[in-house]
């Protein structure tokens, strides 16, 4: 069980991610301790989407290719329409997360974030939250849809929109400090284990 200032986090993002939903637990984040990487799908920095248009540029840290679930205690997916809906689609992306998944580590996704969730399949038979528009995706891929500023359900935190953010926050914060998730009964079948 490491202590947050002990712990690795990655924010997996691209291009049209919603600012505040990256920016505010990167800086809370390591505000608080941690080791925090962004990372990008090419390494290259990206540009946020900010309410009702682009937003500031963040600095990417690292590449996906560069990048193992065995390196970081907790994984971030931020949301916006734009960011999920690219990565969703990307196989790097879903692998990503399903590794972090299999390994038992902290899986936290805010607003669209959970289409990622949705595609790498480990949502079915959980209790999650998310932007309400996605909430028929979510039911549809399995999951009980709840309407809460936040939900975990087995060392996957989901969050509605970014006035979750501070609840979202603490809760990666206090996962991340209860160590492993054992989850030998959530891992879907086309999981490699």
């Amino acid at each position: 069980m490491p202590a947050i200032r002990d712990a690795k986090i990655a924010i997996l993002a691209t291009n049209g991610f919603e600012q505040s939903e990256l920016e505010a637990p990167r800086d809370k984040l390591t505000g608080a301790g941690a080791t925090v990487h962004v990372v990008t799908p090419d390494g290259e920095d990206i540009k946020g989407w900010d309410k009702t248009d682009w937003g500031s540029r963040v600095h990417a840290d690292k590449a996906l290719s560069d990048v193992t679930s065995s390196e970081y205690d907790a994984l971030v997916l931020p949301g916006g329409q734009i960011n999920p809906d690219l990565l969703r689609v990307d196989d790097r992306a879903v692998s990503l997360v399903q590794d972090f998944v299999r390994d038992g580590r902290i899986v936290a996704a805010v607003c669209h974030a959970p289409w990622l969730l949705i595609e790498a399949g480990v949502v079915e038979g959980r209790e999650m939250t998310s932007y309400h528009s996605i909430r028929t995706d979510v039911k549809n891929a399995g999951a009980t849809w709840v309407d809460r500023e936040v939900v975990v359900s087995n060392g996957i935190v989901t969050s509605r929109n970014p006035g979750d953010l501070d609840a979202f926050t603490a809760k990666i914060i206090e996962e991340v400090e209860e160590g492993v998730h054992e989850r030998p009964d959530d891992v879907p079948e086309n999981v490699p284990v």
